[in-house]
């Protein structure tokens, strides 16, 4: 695959600059327009307020671009028909001259090939709810089971099974750290209810583990650094437990299966918390953009 990387992001990687990979599904079906551009702009700017390059990341007319130019996140944010592209839909985009915008485990893919080592998004895709009849597991988990990247999150979405989720990327090998915390993030809460059982502390910390990947040679495999939203952001747990137990019976009850679950539940959520389940959405895509930036200066610092 031919990747398109931008003038800045090349020479960044090239001279051994931060940089830091952002996702572009926020952007095209993530967020109302016009608030979805100016998100994108908005976490572009806290990456390079942090000292390191933005490549926010999405596939246009078949060419899978790593790094956009203004105008290009405005066709991102702006453009009808675009696709939700995960790592398996690639090869289809490209041969057909498709345009869409990049899941987790297609923006890891790229970021990767393209020597992007550090990766910001909000939530991880997981293991779903009642896997035992549906067998639904996001491709995130297979994809970076065999991907050095670092990624940093919120945990994993709070409408996931989340200790099935945390025994699967166990039983992947994919090493997994708290961010100054034992207890791992959940997604609109800062704490799943589950524990984890390494932390971090700081930046440093977070690019020794990426530098002791490398030197013992492990699997490809990625470091999730689970980064929790600030407690006087989070949704308030008591409406989150609610309003997501309601959501879940109204899927059921309107027959909604497979990829249609996860946009209905969250979009329930939206509706029915006033657009605060949106608001901790945001919160916590920043603090783990300013995080991500400021690992992927440590990591360039050795």
């Amino acid at each position: 695959m031919v990747l398109v990387v931008s003038e800045e992001v090349r020479d960044a990687v090239d001279a051994r600059r931060p940089v830091v990979a952002l996702e572009s599904t926020i952007i095209s079906h993530g967020l109302p327009r016009p608030r979805n551009l100016q998100v994108a702009l908005e976490l572009e700017a806290a990456v390079r307020a942090e000292g390191a390059v933005p490549a926010t990341i999405a596939v246009l007319d078949g060419r899978p671009c790593v790094g956009l130019e203004k105008g290009q996140l405005e066709r991102v944010a702006n453009e009808d028909g675009f696709r939700k592209l995960g790592h398996r839909d690639l090869p289809l985009a490209v041969a057909s001259g498709a345009s869409g915008a990049t899941t987790v485990s297609a923006t890891a893919l790229l970021a990767a090939s393209a020597g992007v080592r550090v990766f910001a998004t909000g939530g991880l895709g997981g293991v779903h709810r009642e896997w035992t009849l549906t067998q639904d597991e996001s491709a995130d988990l297979g994809l970076l089971a065999r991907t050095r990247i670092t990624v940093v999150c919120a945990g994993v979405k709070s409408i996931l099974d989340v200790p099935a989720t945390l025994q699967r990327l166990e039983t992947l090998g994919i090493a997994v750290a708290g961010y100054g915390t034992d207890r791992f993030p959940g997604f609109y809460l800062s704490d799943s209810g589950h524990p984890v059982d390494w932390t971090l502390e700081t930046p440093q910390q977070a690019a020794e583990v990426m530098r002791a990947q490398d030197a013992l040679g492990a699997p490809e495999s990625a470091l999730i650094v689970a980064n929790p939203v600030p407690e006087a952001e989070q949704l308030d747990p008591e409406l989150h437990t609610r309003v997501l137990a309601d959501a879940l019976h109204a899927c059921e009850k309107a027959g909604v299966t497979g990829q249609g679950v996860t946009p209905f539940l969250l979009d329930y959520l939206v509706r029915h918390t006033d657009g605060a389940s949106l608001s901790a959405n945001l919160a916590a895509v920043r603090g783990n953009v300013r995080l991500a930036a400021r690992i992927a200066t440590a990591w360039t610092e050795a």
